[in-house]
């Protein structure tokens, strides 16, 4: 992943705009916009900024790391726990173990997510309907 999906993602977890970071950072809208838009990298110190705002790491900004196994959905993973009360911790575990006890070892694909506002698509308006 790119600087800028990474702080794409940060934001939106956040639900912050990019305009009120850079107001909480003294950092210019249009510079900040570039890092955003992967045109431009911070310096050092403007890395390190981010990384404490956000309360990650500069690795985990800059999508390196040093363990061949990692990638950047473990750490993302590692984040979001992180980000958790102890109780929600708890929850994430159970619900993970609850989905090796399922799936197994497996490495087929998980259904998808449904929202609570997700319409069910019909290539045909007669399903809809209930009509044959």
């Amino acid at each position: 992943m790119t600087l800028g999906e990474i702080l794409r993602d940060l934001i939106a977890d956040m639900d912050i705009t990019q305009k009120l970071l850079a107001d909480k950072l003294s950092i210019g809208a249009s510079t900040l916009g570039n890092y955003f838009q992967d045109n431009r990298e911070p310096d050092f110190a403007t890395l390190k900024v981010l990384a404490n705002f956000f309360d990650v790491s500069t690795d985990y900004l800059l999508d390196h790391r040093t363990n061949k196994l990692s990638n950047h959905r473990e750490d993302e993973v590692l984040r979001v726990f992180n980000a958790l009360t102890r109780d929600q911790q708890d929850f994430f575990i159970k619900q993970g173990r609850l989905m090796i006890k399922h799936y197994g070892n497996k490495k087929e694909k998980i259904p998808e997510l449904k929202t609570a506002d997700a319409k069910p698509k019909y290539k045909d308006k007669e399903k809809v309907n209930g009509a044959k």
